[in-house]
């Protein structure tokens, strides 16, 4: 085994083209690290969900120029199985680390494919490759980012002509292309030969941004915008000028690209303290709202003032707001979220006689909706836009909220009086999520393991009127490796994540509210509803 393991580890260093990898691996090997190195090269990371997303290193099991120059020549070779020999392939990339070289090795591969390369002049916002796919009239897209993983993490992600991600089978068939590789050196990788873009696309873009907002809508809610240390400030303000809204006041520390991400332990607005400094920057400034992007700007967070303080809106209540507003505006078309999300979407979309749609986690699902008019997802993802960005984004997603808020700001009203108003004439939806991030991934196995076999049959008092195993699939959805239970009153949905190593429990209560004045009640028998259900759903899955 420990030689078997060496000349493997040999056998990658004699391929690796990047100096940095190179190093780090050849000490591994001269220290005899077999626990490391067994680590890196149990296997090779998995084409799946979102592309490629893991750490940085050397191996197969690490974000490395190896694993992406394999990466992108298993894309290539499918996308010429598919008949897109001469067909363009457009990259985009954020700041993170090694972020540009892998958009640079992509290009390579693609043009050494015979396939035509167009990468984005600097590090952009993803939803601006997403825009770019379909503008171009491009047959894939590539997007080299890690969203809001910790620093340490990079990511591949890949879209189909479509200008949406893609789904099965074409993840398996990329992904056994990419098996198929036996030596990097099979690979052509010429020094030159794609075209770096210009600022044509972003313009296009941008043009594209103000067909989100009605015509001679208010534009009058002053904003604190947080970048996350990512690469959405410039797009976001350039969009928000063009609109006529107050520009943003930024939260300092975090404007500019770091791919360190010094002020927060998690780059992503839902995690504990990431929102403390833009919070620090509104109690001094005292705005309307507060807007955050995640480090790619694909997702979008809210925050308001309730009471003394700032809090962060849950993205259920974001996506409730969005949907209210459309629907006020007159939109037609299908609205869509995952089954992760809350229900409050169906009601909103039911009453106002609009098609409504529930697919599997992840916008690749959403965006592929028929009619899709307007879609969200409860991880702060949101298309407001589908015929120009079939993907979650978060700069047309900040301008809706902020003209939204601009609406209720001259009738003297906010964002929570809208969603009080909401409450009260649909059921108070309350959601909350139980998310437990693991060292061992059989824990994880083990969680589903046991609720498979040992199901509950209430949770907080409440009977499970429906227990689905979503691997069977169901006549909407495909399968997928999660649990559905319906509850008297409540929902619950319990899947491993497909980005990190997490188990995601997803809850939602629904609590009827007879008038404005019942809603204190009604919150307060919501909260402990979900204390309850989170507590029986951790006794019975053994988290």
């Amino acid at each position: 085994m420990h030689d078997d393991l060496m000349a493997k580890a040999s056998a990658w260093l004699a391929e690796d083209p990047d100096q940095e990898t190179r190093d780090e691996l050849a000490k591994l090997i001269d220290a005899g690290d077999v626990e490391e190195l067994s680590a890196r090269f149990s296997g090779t990371l998995q084409f799946g969900t979102a592309g490629l997303r893991g750490e940085l290193g050397a191996g197969p099991q690490r974000m490395n120029r190896s694993v992406v120059i394999r990466a992108a020549a298993g894309l290539a070779a499918y996308l010429k199985k598919q008949g897109h020999a001469d067909g363009v392939v457009v990259i985009g990339y954020d700041a993170r680390h090694k972020s540009a070289d892998f958009a640079r090795d992509t290009a390579a591969v693609m043009t050494g494919a015979g396939l035509r390369a167009a990468v984005l002049p600097r590090p952009l916002p993803t939803p601006v490759l997403a825009f770019a796919i379909r503008h171009l009239g491009a047959v894939a897209g590539v997007e080299v980012t890690a969203s809001h993983n910790p620093p340490r993490d990079n990511g591949y992600k890949v879209y189909l002509g479509d200008g949406s991600q893609i789904v099965p089978p074409a993840d398996a068939e990329i992904a056994a292309e990419i098996d198929a590789i036996v030596s990097l050196h099979d690979v052509p990788r010429p020094d030159a030969g794609w075209e770096t873009l210009d600022d044509a696309v972003l313009d296009a873009y941008l043009a594209r941004t103000d067909a989100v907002l009605a015509a001679g809508s208010p534009r009058t809610a002053r904003t604190v915008y947080t970048a996350m240390h990512g690469v959405g400030k410039d797009v976001l303000l350039a969009a928000f000028a063009r609109a006529g809204f107050p520009e943003p006041v930024l939260v300092a520390e975090q404007a500019d690209p770091d791919p360190d991400f010094p002020t927060v332990a998690f780059p992503n607005p839902e995690e504990p303290g990431a929102m403390d400094l833009a919070f620090a920057r509104a109690r001094s400034t005292d705005p309307d709202l507060v807007i955050a992007n995640d480090p790619d700007a694909d997702r979008c967070a809210v925050a308001v003032k309730d009471g003394g303080d700032w809090r962060m809106l849950r993205g259920d209540e974001v996506g409730a707001l969005l949907a209210a507003h459309l629907v006020r505006r007159g939109v037609r078309g299908t609205f869509a979220e995952s089954i992760v999300s809350s229900s409050l979407l169906g009601r909103i979309a039911g009453k106002a006689g609009l098609p409504y749609e529930e697919t599997l986690t992840g916008f690749k699902w959403i965006a592929r909706v028929d009619g899709l008019r307007y879609g969200y997802e409860e991880a702060l993802g949101y298309c407001v836009d589908p015929e120009g960005v079939r993907d979650k984004d978060g700069i047309t997603a900040a301008l809706l909220i902020t003209e939204l808020a601009s609406v209720l700001k001259e009738e003297g009203r906010t964002l929570l009086d809208l969603l009080d108003d909401l409450a009260v004439e649909h059921g108070l939806h309350a959601t909350d999520q139980l998310s437990v991030r693991v060292q061992d991934l059989s824990l994880i196995a083990d969680a589903m393991r046991r609720l498979r076999e040992q199901p509950p049959t209430e949770l907080a008092g409440l009977p499970i009127v429906r227990a689905e195993d979503l691997t069977r699939g169901t006549e909407q959805l495909p399968p997928t490796d999660g649990l559905r239970y319906t509850l008297d009153g409540a929902r619950v949905i319990v899947r491993p994540s497909g980005t990190e190593p997490k188990l995601k429990c997803y809850l939602e209560v629904v609590v009827p509210v007879s008038a404005h004045a019942a809603l204190p009640a009604a919150r307060t028998r919501a909260a402990e509803l979900l204390t309850a259900v989170k507590r029986d759903l951790s006794a019975a899955a053994g988290i």
